[in-house]
């Protein structure tokens, strides 16, 4: 079974930017891309990813080393409340006794 792809110069052309923005993402290894036939490629699963990553830039005006930061602090977060759920379920059994 083959992976479906979305190339890069169609997502460009869909939210009108320069496909020199992916060069410079791919740089940074901030969303991973695969090169198919000479052309980069990406999972549909990370349009999210690129979506927030495109606010960050274009209408917050954040530069892409800042984005970097940014997204390694969210994925803590995350990581961070992911580990809580499960230190709360471990109590909730000490409770229970």
């Amino acid at each position: 079974m083959t992976k479906q792809l979305i190339s890069i110069h169609k997502i460009c052309e869909s939210y009108q930017i320069p496909d020199s923005f992916f060069e410079e993402l791919r740089q940074f290894d901030l969303v991973p891309m695969e090169i198919q036939s000479g052309e980069l490629m990406i999972d549909p699963s990370n349009l999210p990813q690129i979506e927030k990553i495109l606010r960050l830039h274009f209408d917050l005006n954040i530069n892409l080393e800042g984005i970097d930061v940014i997204i390694a602090l969210l994925q803590q977060i995350e990581d961070l409340k992911s580990e809580i759920t499960v230190l709360k379920q471990r109590l909730k059994l000490y409770e229970d006794f």
